[in-house]
């Protein structure tokens, strides 16, 4: 979207709320953060907002409180509440009548994205109903991790450690990332992906593809063949480039095309991505998993 949606994410446990406001900008939305319900209160009425994540237990005004605090302000403000385990579903659904939606700790990211943007469309065009596209779903570019063709593998394997380092699994938060690159040329246009598999392929001697005589296959799969192989292979391609091992690149769909066009594109295709476009360049991706937890989203 243009416009970023503003969040404003309400909870008194420190790291969970600063962690999961990271990841949300991550995920292209502006996230406001505020430590219990009066604060949030006096951001609304300053700044207004159009999802909140409000949590239901905190010290001092609760969530359900600060809900009904919040709605006198701006009642078209859309509030996903956050519980913890132990309460009833029909306790839940009594308590939070005047909420969007809830989710319960520990809180997956994924699903919690969904419910924001499920949240603004509700904000914004009154309704829940009718098919998502392409643009609702995906990952921003700018949130993806990107390398250059003549990148070595070995740079391109520790840029993606360290996204996998901001991703959080724990007890309150889950996070789920994605598994491969996008690589650029050097007209920044898209050349292609290297993902966990390519890697896979890259590592392994062109000769266990080739034909072989019937009588060198004991030989080839003994345990004295294979030891040692995986190591001296991994550290072989460490200082190649990227463009040799990298995958081409995925089908590009518009960012309005309606999300069943996107999902029969991905199986027809057989790709577990796809590239999302909008004004003429490259805005996004959607991932395999980002199809799964729509579907998730809509029976669950």
């Amino acid at each position: 979207m243009a416009n970023k949606i503003k969040v404003l994410m309400v909870d008194d446990e420190e790291r969970f709320r600063e962690t999961t406001s990271k990841l949300l900008r991550k995920r292209g939305f502006a996230t406001t953060i505020a430590k219990n319900g009066e604060e949030a209160i006096s951001i609304i009425k300053d700044k207004p907002q159009d999802v909140v994540i409000l949590d239901i237990k905190m010290d001092g005004m609760d969530g359900l409180e600060a809900l009904t605090e919040i709605k006198k302000i701006d009642p078209d403000v859309q509030v996903i509440m956050l519980t913890g385990h132990g309460t009833s579903d029909s306790a839940i659904k009594a308590l939070v009548r005047e909420a969007f939606d809830y989710l319960n700790k520990p809180c997956d990211m994924d699903t919690l994205s969904l419910k924001i943007n499920d949240a603004y469309k509700a904000k914004h065009h009154g309704t829940n109903g009718g098919d998502k596209n392409a643009r609702d779903i995906m990952i921003h570019i700018d949130d993806y991790t990107i390398v250059n063709v003549d990148t070595t593998v070995k740079e391109a394997i520790k840029k993606l450690m360290d996204s996998f380092k901001s991703f959080v699994s724990s007890t309150r938060l889950m996070e789920t990332g994605h598994r491969s690159l996008l690589v650029f040329d050097n007209r920044d246009e898209l050349a292609g992906v290297l993902s966990i598999m390519d890697l896979i392929e890259a590592i392994r001697p062109a000769y266990l593809s080739a034909p072989k005589p019937s009588m060198a296959d004991s030989v080839q799969y003994s345990s004295m063949f294979w030891d040692g192989l995986f190591t001296t292979q991994s550290k072989d391609i460490a200082d190649k480039r990227v463009g040799d091992f990298m995958s081409e690149a995925p089908i590009i769909v518009d960012e309005n095309a309606n999300l069943m066009e996107v999902a029969d594109l991905m199986y027809k295709t057989n790709m577990r991505r796809i590239m999302v476009s909008g004004n003429g360049r490259i805005i996004g991706i959607i991932r395999e998993q980002d199809i799964f937890f729509e579907i998730a989203n809509i029976i669950l």
